[in-house]
């Protein structure tokens, strides 16, 4: 089962959140039928948007962020809440690139690194807090901390990992966050620069059949870590026929007869989970006497 924790260490110097997503993106790669480096890309930046929502504190909050390093995969679009819900798409799913010659999927030759990375926090306020940062490794993770560190003057280390089977399913997904509080010294600091120097890649802690909790024991073996909460996380799409209906209806008038006269019909697809939506001539012309009533 997917799910995601937040914790503090004892002396409250630096908290953490770390997430298991393999199933949230296994779902994604079957939604989208992705290549194993887009779905290592769409995967990765899931993972930290799942730990990004998470940190949000109302729940009707919303988190957007948007990846284009100009690469094959063009733009890499995810939404989360903090309540463990995430979708996600990319724009080309089945680009790929060749491996890297260690054999590992070259993520950040498919995201490329010429251009930014967007994150859009909606928090009730009249206007959507706006971020931006420059793409420098396209691997994600460490752009997501450049992000922090550059948009919201916040220290951020960010570990994000996507293995894939053979036939293209997700064998393991997940990721980690930690970020000092302000009372922490510079030997604390230290010491967390030198646990990250030395960690193995995040994607060998996730590829076993430990918890979080005993992957955090090991990745923070030393530490005393509290863990304060922990949420189920899922991907989560709200579409629905009811706001497929409003996209119809926001075509206008003259845009839906259209439809109607050549077409009879209409077909719409998600683009989040790709579930489509079918409409015969006669549901479209009642769509029409909705807009004619308002």
């Amino acid at each position: 089962m997917d799910y995601m924790i937040r914790g503090i260490d004892k002396d409250k110097t630096f908290r953490i959140f770390a997430v298991k997503s393999t199933e949230v993106v296994d779902e994604a790669r079957r939604n989208h039928q992705t290549s194993p480096t887009a779905s290592a890309a769409l995967g990765r930046t899931l993972t930290v948007g799942l730990m990004m929502g998470y940190m949000m504190k109302n729940d009707k909050d919303k988190l957007t962020i948007k990846i284009n390093g100009g690469g094959p995969v063009g733009t890499i679009l995810i939404t989360a809440d903090n309540k463990g819900n995430v979708k996600g798409y990319v724009d080309n799913p089945t680009a790929d690139v060749e491996r890297k010659a260690s054999g590992k999927l070259d993520v950040g030759a498919l995201v490329g690194t010429n251009g930014k990375i967007t994150v859009i926090k909606d928090i009730g306020l009249k206007e959507p807090y706006i971020g931006t940062s420059d793409i420098v490794t396209g691997e994600i993770a460490e752009d997501l901390a450049l992000y922090y560190f550059l948009s919201e003057q916040t220290s951020s280390a960010i570990a994000a990992g996507v293995l894939v089977n053979p036939d293209t399913s997700i064998k393991s997904a997940g990721g980690l966050i930690v970020q000092p509080l302000p009372d922490i010294s510079d030997e604390g600091i230290k010491r967390l620069e030198d646990m990250f120097a030395n960690m193995k890649s995040v994607s060998e802690y996730f590829d076993t059949e430990k918890d979080i909790e005993e992957i955090v024991d090991e990745i923070f073996e030393g530490f005393e870590i509290k863990i304060t909460e922990k949420i189920p996380v899922q991907f989560n799409c709200d579409c629905s026929n009811e706001r497929i209906d409003g996209v119809l209806v926001s075509l206008g008038k003259e845009e839906l007869k259209k439809i109607i006269e050549e077409d009879k019909k209409a077909e719409i697809t998600c683009t989040f989970c790709n579930k489509k939506y079918k409409y015969n001539k006669e549901q479209l012309e009642n769509l029409m006497e909705t807009i004619k009533k308002n």
